[in-house]
């Protein structure tokens, strides 16, 4: 992780025609998202506490016809400052060094499928699943068994970006749907991938050990992942290293050991949990080396693993929940004390966001105590949308706001949601972009596939309009100093599914943030805000004349001690943090 300051883009203009409604506390009765008229690269958009900055619409061989799935734009990795998104038919380079006006650098057809991409130095990553992907990235059909099918994980040399080099990649037994980045703080030389293949298993005749067998036969394909090492002096020699039970009963050994979702046959909205009745793979696993831990959304079950060994990761617990149709992703928050599991409840490609129940295609929210995952509470997009617009939780990352837990989401054609869940019993949308149905006649398949915080701005994958670039914009609930500090927090490079624990470096900026963060608490107010204010602002001038680092701690030290907050509040911490810079 890098650390640097970059002014966050506050202004930009509006492209492709599209109109705005904006909402500063919109209640949900006069919800601006709810109603809006529809259109393809025309659609209004609706926003509170966000800006849309500028919007990419796909280009020369990624452009179709809106809902063919064979040129989907999916998953976002970035390197730099550079944004890769990647797309049923390859990826895609785009140049963010301005956030304000991103542009596209370059386009690699590989298809294959999913396209799911991650990065890690040099290296890229690409998952790949579909029968139509070949290893020389070609588009020429091939019959049902052929040497020339690639299934699994594309491995390219990016140290030319614009020129990229395919690399042997790993082929799997049933491909690669996603994949996440693992590091192991010990082990420098290599990083491992996390595999999770959730497509038909290939013929042993096309890829040797690829078994159909059921659960009771001899080292079935189903009921592991695959974990891949890659040596990065050698990338080329990447190789499958084990292939871990983690659904496993641990007392009979049985494989098949976790049950997808609970005993009963049916959701409760009257449809079937996806698979039945075991789980089988992972969709989504997030890995957080720093602690130990990954997080694993995996069919029927949200589970955790230790990864210590990251070769043999052992499941340490397991949950799974009535509401709960498809287990698809998992987010822990910065301390690693909460994981936020999303349901992608009828596959992204329905309307889930009718006004039906609030558990049913939503975020559960759970606290890690001693080790284990304990519910406490669902969130789900609080805008009804139409029965026009695929809908449901979907990819997102944190926003680094010191002193909170606040996630960004995308929800596909629900658009953008950002929430607060500090309190995990108690989450709030707190700003949200929304357009209007992308074909208000009939459920076209498009909005965001994944929606993340990078480096001062958030940008989006949107699956059939293209690339979105936006800014947060101060409101109420999450004020400029906020802003500016989550600012403060950069990356060299960045895959949401292997999270990195950060840290503020003490600031006047962190230090404002902290202070409007007591006063919307109400814990700080009247005569003792205003001497905090008033020794703040000494303290920045005294800094800006070159004063004594004496003078500036004497200053520091009074805003804590007037500010009446117990020592160990976030504003004292940070007040004493500062302070110490000077010493």
């Amino acid at each position: 992780m890098r650390r640097r300051r970059r002014a966050i883009a506050a202004a930009g203009a509006f492209v492709l025609g599209a109109s705005l409604m904006t909402a500063t506390a919109a209640a949900a009765e006069d919800d601006p998202r709810v109603g809006m008229p529809g259109g393809y690269l025309d659609a209004p958009v609706a926003t509170s506490g966000v800006e849309l900055l500028e919007s990419i619409p796909r280009q020369g061989a990624f452009d179709a016809a809106p809902g063919n799935f064979s040129y989907v734009n999916s998953d976002l990795a970035f390197t730099g400052d550079h944004a890769i998104v990647g797309n049923y038919n390859g990826f895609q380079v785009y140049d963010v060094s301005d956030p304000a006006a991103p542009t596209l650098k370059s386009q690699f057809v590989c298809p294959g499928g999913q396209g799911d991409v991650s990065v890690y130095g040099d290296l890229l990553f690409m998952s790949v699943e579909e029968a139509r992907g070949r290893i020389d990235c070609g588009t020429t059909a091939m019959p049902s068994v052929s040497a020339e099918r690639f299934r699994g994980i594309r491995i390219f040399d990016i140290s030319d970006i614009d020129n990229p080099v395919q690399l042997p990649g790993v082929q799997t037994c049933r491909g690669s749907h996603t994949h996440t980045v693992v590091t192991d703080p010990d082990d420098p030389n290599n990083v491992y991938l996390y595999n999770s293949g959730t497509s038909s298993i290939r013929s042993a005749l096309e890829l040797a050990g690829c078994s159909t067998g059921n659960a009771t036969s001899e080292n079935p394909t189903q009921w592991r992942i695959d974990v891949i090492k890659v040596p990065l002096a050698a990338p080329e020699t990447a190789s499958i290293v084990s292939q871990p039970r983690i659904f496993q009963n641990y007392e009979t050994g049985a494989v098949n050991g976790l049950q997808n979702g609970p005993t009963q046959p049916r959701h409760p909205s009257g449809g079937t949990y996806s698979p039945s009745p075991n789980t089988n793979t992972c969709h989504d696993i997030t890995a957080f080396p720093e602690i130990g831990l990954a997080a694993g959304a995996c069919q029927g079950n949200g589970i955790l693993l230790d990864i210590s060994d990251p070769v043999n990761p052992v499941r340490t617990d397991a949950v799974a929940d009535v509401n709960f149709a498809y287990w698809h992703s998992a987010t822990f928050n910065n301390d690693g004390t909460k994981v936020v599991f999303t349901d992608e409840w009828g596959g992204g490609t329905g309307a889930r966001c009718l006004p039906d129940q609030p558990a049913w295609g939503a975020n559960a929210l759970f606290d890690i105590v001693d080790g284990k995952l304990q519910f406490a509470s669902y969130y789900k997009l609080p805008a009804p949308q139409t029965a026009q617009e695929n809908c449901v939780a979907h990819n997102g990352t944190l926003i680094p706001v010191p002193g909170r837990d606040i996630m960004v989401q995308a929800w596909y054609q629900g658009g953008m949601s950002i929430f607060d869940f500090t309190d995990t019993k108690n989450p709030k949308e707190i700003a949200f972009l929304d357009r209007g149905p992308l074909n208000p006649s009939a459920l076209t398949l498009s909005g965001y596939w994944s929606t993340y915080w990078y480096n001062g701005n958030i940008l989006g994958s949107e699956i059939a309009r293209g690339f979105d670039s936006m800014a947060l914009t101060p409101t109420a609930q999450l004020s400029a100093n906020e802003i500016a500090a989550a600012g403060e927090i950069e990356w060299d490079e960045l895959n949401a599914q292997l999270q990195v624990q950060y840290a503020h470096e003490p600031s006047f900026t962190v230090v404002r943030a902290y202070l409007d963060q007591a006063v919307r608490a109400g814990t700080l107010g009247g005569k003792a805000l205003t001497e905090v204010n008033k020794h703040l602002e000494q303290a920045e001038k005294l800094v800006s004349t070159g004063a004594s680092g004496r003078s500036v701690i004497a200053q520091l030290d009074n805003a804590a001690r007037k500010s009446g907050a117990a020592v160990d509040s976030n504003l004292v911490t940070g007040l004493n943090a500062l302070a110490g810079t000077f010493r």
